[in-house]
């Protein structure tokens, strides 16, 4: 998506995960990475990576300094990582308004509410409906991203 907004001639190194990703640019080998806050911040606040921007819409509290993308003069990047719990299709209906109930409760908590700041989340409670509709944009915006890349 940073590429083709810009018309960048960057080559995507694809790792098994944030972790070798991180690693490869702390060592030098890759200049660039994009990846989720947890496994970033130990090493942002150990001075071994500088964090450049929050690909995000609000800026990360465990990272307060760090300007978003559209503060940086980058608008147009605003992605997060979502974390869904999910069910199988066809659960019946009370058993996913029970488990959704509980699991926005707790994501309330203030332990919860710590541990999730900690790591750069800010948890939000929805319902299934606001879910699926957020899953349905996800694909939608990385569907066009995969076609705009030629990806597919």
């Amino acid at each position: 998506m940073f590429r083709l907004a810009y018309g960048l001639d960057m080559v995507h190194v694809p790792f098994g995960g944030g972790g070798p990703a991180l690693q490869s640019a702390v060592a030098g080998h890759t200049p660039i990475a994009f990846t989720a806050l947890p496994p970033a911040i130990p090493l942002i606040k150990a001075g071994q990576l500088r964090a450049l921007a929050v690909i995000g819409p609000r800026r990360a509290s465990a990272l307060p300094d760090v300007p978003t993308m559209t503060e940086a003069g980058l608008p147009g990047q605003e992605t997060e990582t979502v974390l869904l719990a999910l069910a199988p299709a066809g659960t019946q209906k009370d058993i996913v308004t029970l488990l959704n109930r509980e699991i926005v409760k707790i994501i309330a908590t203030p332990e919860v509410l710590a541990k999730f700041d900690t790591l750069g989340f800010a948890p939000v409670g929805t319902t299934s409906e606001e879910s699926s509709a957020r899953i349905k944009a996800e694909l939608d915006l990385w569907a066009k991203v995969i076609r705009d890349a030629k990806i597919a």
